[in-house]
């Protein structure tokens, strides 16, 4: 199944994403489900991620959204999991 994890930065957080962005990529390639996934552009900065997951449950999907190195480093406002139905692409 795929999961969407949808992430919104807590406003003034940019410095906390650059600072850590090493880590989550590193995550994202340790952990081996991310099949696709980039920040959301405001104003022509990142202020949030989105996540696509090939993963076997929802409860997976929302286990790696809490081991997100930029989770620990208190980088969101707010984050959404849910099952993703892929249609196109």
């Amino acid at each position: 199944m795929f999961c969407a994890v949808i992430c919104r930065d807590r406003p003034g957080a940019l410095q906390i994403r650059l600072n850590t962005r090493a880590a989550h990529l590193a995550y994202i390639e340790a952990t081996g489900i991310v099949r696709m996934a980039g920040p959301f552009i405001e104003a022509g900065q990142m202020v949030g991620s989105l996540v696509i997951l090939e993963c076997e449950s929802l409860a997976e999907a929302q286990s790696w959204a809490q081991g997100d190195p930029y989770r620990a480093a208190d980088l969101f406002a707010a984050v959404s999991v849910t099952e993703w139905k892929k249609v196109i692409g």
